[in-house]
């Protein structure tokens, strides 16, 4: 699926959300990206939106595009935070798009030893390795 970057989601999935019912940073914020053209999307963007499930059908595929360049592609909160959610972002869209799926092992695989080596906490080292263990697991 090509996907027109200068589209919003809400005219990729022509729906509208109308205004936020609950006044959080985070529903406000989400209400905000959906309103957003895809080519301005910021690593942050993606990854406060895939960690809440919206729109993986096009948020995915930015997503692998960034953490091909770099696996450890940083949002707000620490380098790989955007891998963190893409690995524990919801099952369902894994199990329908094994193509995806695939190339997000792949991204892990090339990249463990960088991963395993990665000065970061050791509770950050442990959950990637442990989310990615529960990820490959989806289409086996």
């Amino acid at each position: 699926m090509t996907i027109d970057l200068n589209n919003t989601l809400e005219q990729l999935d022509k729906h509208d959300w109308g205004k936020p019912d609950y006044d959080s940073y985070l529903v406000r914020t989400c209400h905000e990206l959906r309103r957003k053209p895809l080519k301005d999307f910021t690593i942050e963007d993606l990854r406060i939106m895939i960690g809440q499930n919206i729109n993986l059908e096009f948020l995915i595929p930015l997503a692998i595009e960034q953490l091909k360049e770099n696996i450890l592609a940083e949002g707000h909160y620490y380098e790989g935070d955007l891998l963190s959610n893409v690995l524990t972002s919801d099952k369902e869209y894994w199990l329908c798009n094994k193509k995806y799926w695939q190339i997000v092992c792949e991204l892990f695989e090339q990249n463990s030893i960088l991963l395993k080596q990665f000065d970061t906490t050791k509770e950050i080292k442990t959950s990637w390795f442990e989310n990615f263990k529960m990820f490959k697991e989806l289409n086996h």
